[in-house]
């Protein structure tokens, strides 16, 4: 059957109902390969994937080790439930991944995306205090970091805290405990410092601690809220603070896991352990979707008992532990040895941080946050006074559209552009990818 282009649009623009998009004003954009860092659409015109297909491809698309992986593990089986049994390759990827993860991270639990591994890590806590020897079920409570991102489904988006993603579903939700995170301005406009916030934090946790199940946060980088960089000690200081409070500590990893901030997780530059680690997108380096939600020994007892003490962890995904998606998360842990992808990323670092400095100078530019190899480039109004855009110009929408016409793809995070390419781009990719932003801001903001 031969579809033409128009076809394709046509079909598109009726049947396909495309994530955060207004479909009243989309404008198809038919990809049909890919090749390295690169995207190539029906009409053979190439961009350089500067989201890294929403931020989880690793080492680029069509890796030859990684799709050799998955035709491998096609020839045995596509997929078996993890529901009451297993199979040889999800437990060889369980198994590697506590070898990677902070010590005494050793029991994973696999579902489909981000926002379920969230939701199963909540879920999770929520019924550990209630099966301890000496149960506390008065700890019911969560808390969030303000301007936070965990996911799109029920939990994950009550813990949310970026108003454009829930406050629409705040009505089917619980209120989380917010705290602020440093170096973010409060309701008056001053910004937050550090000190301040863990005395909050601390302050909170005194007063509330026996009625909190857990907290919840991205360490070192909130994504979606922006691109929020967390100063130094931050998340060492939480942790400190969640023990001593007697708090569970789960760490949203899914955009930042897998090397996007320098280190294989963020929560490694502070040596930080938490009580429940998720992972998602990057963990099968962007082929297949898979998520885990990885945790220590003391939750798994709490679980354990006869079948008649109902003590088991009822939740649960079809295709959770999918042995496609293993295979390719396998080969994609050997690429990160064998190509020593980590020791590779400083150079890359500080070729995206050289490149994005020239930005900061721009007139419509404000603030430039980066940490690994992604960077958020903020669109301002005012540089002198940091006033923004009236939210319905969609300058930051409108900066990357332009981009696109200068051979990249990206998105932004409401007047934030972000850069964050898969981890396999060359230096002078980079160059080029930052090229190609800054025209697009000079375009949406000329």
């Amino acid at each position: 059957m031969n579809v033409t282009r128009r076809e394709l649009e046509h079909w598109d623009r009726h049947h396909v109902w495309h994530a955060f998009t207004q479909m009243q004003e989309y404008e198809p954009l038919l990809i049909e390969r890919g090749e390295g860092c690169w995207l190539v659409d029906v009409d053979g015109n190439r961009y350089l994937d500067g989201s890294a297909s929403m931020w989880c491809n690793v080492h680029g698309h069509r890796h030859p080790r990684l799709d050799a992986a998955l035709r491998a593990q096609a020839g045995k089986v596509a997929h078996t439930t993890n529901l009451g049994l297993s199979n040889s390759t999800t437990v060889e990827f369980a198994r590697r991944l506590c070898e990677l993860t902070p010590p005494g991270l050793d029991r994973v639990f696999f579902s489909d995306d981000g926002s379920t591994a969230v939701e199963a890590a909540l879920k999770m806590a929520f019924q550990f205090w209630r099966q301890l020897e000496t149960p506390r079920p008065e700890k019911t409570r969560f808390v969030a970091i303000a301007e936070a991102y965990h996911g799109d489904t029920l939990g994950a988006v009550g813990v949310g805290g970026v108003d454009r993603f829930t406050a629409m579903f705040a009505p089917l939700t619980f209120e989380p405990i917010r705290v602020p995170p440093p170096g973010r301005a409060d309701a008056d406009g001053r910004l937050v410092p550090l000190a301040e916030s863990l005395a909050e934090l601390d302050r909170l946790l005194s007063i509330y601690g026996s009625e909190i199940a857990a907290l919840v946060m991205e360490p070192i980088v909130q994504m979606a809220g922006g691109v929020i960089v967390h100063p130094a000690g931050y998340l060492k200081s939480v942790r400190e603070i969640t023990r001593r409070h007697e708090v569970l500590l789960i760490l949203d990893e899914v955009a930042v896991g897998f090397g996007r901030t320098g280190t294989m997780f963020a929560c490694q530059q502070e040596e930080v352990v938490p009580d429940f680690l998720c992972l998602a997108k990057g963990l099968t380096a962007g082929y297949l979707p898979m998520a885990a939600t990885i945790t220590h020994r003391c939750i798994w007892d709490a679980f354990l008992g006869s079948h008649t003490d109902q003590r088991a962890f009822y939740h649960g995904h079809t295709y959770g532990g999918n042995p496609l998606a293993a295979a390719v998360g396998l080969a994609s842990l050997d690429l990160f040895r064998d190509d020593l992808v980590l020791a590779a990323l400083p150079a890359k670092i500080d070729r995206l941080a050289r490149s994005t400095a020239r930005l900061a100078t721009l007139e419509h530019v404000g603030p430039v946050r980066q940490r690994g190899l992604v960077a958020g480039i903020e669109l301002v109004a005012d540089k002198a006074t940091g006033r923004p855009y009236p939210w319905q110009e969609q300058q930051g929408r409108r900066a990357c559209a332009a981009a696109r016409g200068h051979g990249a793809l990206l998105r932004p995070l409401g007047d934030v552009v972000v850069i964050m390419p898969p981890l396999a781009i060359t230096e002078d990719e980079i160059d080029r990818l930052v090229t190609a932003a800054e025209a697009g801001i000079r375009v949406a903001t000329g």
